[in-house]
């Protein structure tokens, strides 16, 4: 699902090219420094099973025309370690754990265009949890925090009254609270990166 969102964000890309600009330049002053935004990963919550719940709320402000600033508020839920890698393992009904863990909280990001339209990005989400066991009773909570290094591609749409942003991004836990064994144990067995994590975000300029 992933995979397939990134690609058509790609599409997208290459089918507007045309009418790309280079980064909001700071000699111009008239540009929007406010935008609204979510992820098309939102598209993932009409998956027959396995359901992310997903739901995200980007604000963000340009400090200058090549600095970007954003307040992303998230939730979702997962049904596997968030550490498993492409290969083998990445789709097997084996590595799921029994019930999901829920989390909600807020991101900080920045971003940086580094030449033209493309940027790089730090992301640093602050998530609480819920672990829900497979009778869907929560057993625990939990805090972890969870941040993205991310690569993408800003593209201008409609006189650069919307825009997408397709991307590609290292996760990275650096911190949680200890899991309730049901968690641990699958857990434990992958590292707490994920290389290749795709992103298609899209917003509006205000």
């Amino acid at each position: 699902m992933r995979i397939r969102i990134l690609a058509l964000g790609l599409a997208l890309v290459f089918t507007v090219s045309a009418q790309l600009d280079a980064q909001y330049a700071t000699q111009i002053s008239t540009y929007k420094k406010c935008f609204i935004g979510s992820s098309f990963f939102m598209l993932g919550n009409f998956l027959p099973e396995d359901k992310p719940h997903f739901v995200q709320l980007n604000l963000g402000y340009r400090l200058t025309g090549r600095d970007v600033v954003s307040l992303e508020l998230k939730t979702w839920r997962y049904h596997k370690s968030l550490g498993i890698p492409y290969g083998k393992f990445y789709n097997d009904p084996e590595e799921k754990y029994t019930g999901y863990i829920q989390e909600r909280g807020f991101a900080l990001a920045y971003q940086r265009y580094l030449w033209k339209n493309l940027y790089a990005g730090v992301h640093v989400m602050s998530a609480w949890q819920s672990f829900v066991n497979g009778d869907g009773k929560e057993i625990d909570k939990g805090f972890q925090i969870f941040n993205t290094y991310r690569l993408g591609y800003h593209v201008k749409l409609f006189n650069d009254k919307f825009f997408i942003e397709p991307s590609v991004a290292v996760t990275h836990r650096p911190y949680h609270t200890t899991m309730p064994d049901p968690f641990k144990q699958f857990d434990d067995k992958w590292t707490k990166f994920f290389f290749g994590e795709p992103g298609l975000h899209f917003g509006y300029n205000f």
